[in-house]
């Protein structure tokens, strides 16, 4: 059939708008495509109870689902796991089974083949600060501050067993201790990448004896810091490295759980202090295929907004956290020349 010159112009603009049309529609499926997550897989590090954890964090799936649809993200599952260890939450990001991981800066670095740090937390600040192990050793507790921090201490805490009482009263006559005096006492360190439980006191035995946690002679390995300071309660270790304000976190449940009869600051004291280390990290997978440089924006601005509010808030405190800043990954250089000294060290 022939057509009339009209019919063969009605026919091409017909065929343009269909174009158009169809370019519109795979445009916009695209797009809203690139703005869905089905399933955006969260690690925590065990650092206190895991059954804590998860109930803690539970609400955070909601939380962070509202606060990426504002920025135009459609997160479908939130799925939270707390890994086994340490060093299970750094693989899972570094292999992409995870997306986030809430992690020290120890176990960011590493696994920072795989891993990539997106933001530091902040704490509040402590009233007490001292380099000084006596200093922190005046029966009274450490209490929190208005100011923020971004930094913190890993201390070496003395339990209430004979030894630890030994060396807790060289240091308060103001001696120093010799390697004999340290390495007669039974250590309870946590994972190999915790900082506060591991890496800063080997880096703090290098500077002052040019030695390591690995020439420690009677050392246990713990799985959380509760259990760590149950065993410290009961006499089983004598020394805890932790996190400088660990024994806010445990006072109650020192006289409560672990049945002391004196409080956590009568009977325990500091033996040692580390630098500064580099709070906690929220840090993503490098080999997740959602991490793209839109998405991680997104996810920071969300952290750093939900830390703001008052949910948010009780569900980082599990934590200690209060708050969160863009971080840099050569925050964690300190973190790096601790590591290269515990190689050095095993060679």
């Amino acid at each position: 059939m022939k057509q009339t010159a009209k019919q063969v112009v009605r026919l091409g603009m017909l065929l343009a708008i269909a174009l158009i049309a169809s370019a519109t529609f795979n445009i916009k499926n695209v797009h809203a495509d690139s703005k869905t997550i089905n399933n955006l897989k969260i690690y925590f590090v065990p650092s206190k109870q895991p059954d804590q954890i998860v109930t803690a964090t539970k609400p955070l799936k909601g939380l962070l689902k509202a606060q990426l649809k504002k920025q135009g993200y459609n997160v479908k599952n939130v799925d939270i796991k707390v890994g086994t260890s340490y060093e299970a939450a750094g693989e899972a990001l570094s292999s992409g089974t995870a997306d986030i991981g809430f992690i020290p800066g120890g176990t960011y670095v590493m696994y920072d083949d795989g891993a990539e740090v997106l933001l530091t937390a902040t704490r509040a600040g402590l009233n007490k600060d001292f380099t000084s192990a006596k200093k922190w050793n005046d029966g009274k507790a450490t209490e929190a501050t208005d100011k923020q921090a971004s930094t913190y201490r890993s201390l070496f805490i003395a339990g209430p067993s004979a030894k630890g009482q030994e060396l807790a009263k060289k240091i308060n006559a103001g001696k120093k201790l010799s390697w004999k005096d340290v390495n007669s006492a039974k250590w309870g360190l946590s994972s190999t990448t915790s900082s506060a439980g591991y890496i800063y006191p080997s880096l703090w035995l290098n500077k002052n004896y040019k030695k390591t946690v690995t020439d420690l002679s009677n050392t246990v390995q713990v799985d959380s810091y509760g259990s760590g300071m149950a065993r410290l309660a009961s006499g089983q270790i004598d020394i805890l490295p932790v996190y400088a304000d660990a024994r806010r976190d445990f006072a109650d449940a020192w006289t409560k759980d672990y049945k002391q009869e004196k409080s956590i600051w009568a009977e325990t004291n500091v033996i040692g202090v580390s630098q500064p280390i580099y709070n906690d990290t929220i840090s993503v997978s490098k080999k997740s295929k959602i991490m793209t440089k839109q998405f991680k924006s997104a996810l920071s601005k969300s952290f750093i907004k939900l830390a703001k509010t008052d949910e948010g808030k009780k569900v980082i405190a599990i934590y200690s956290h209060e708050g969160y800043v863009k971080a840099k990954s050569s925050n964690y250089d300190g973190e790096r020349e601790a590591q290269k000294v515990l190689k050095e060290s095993t060679k």
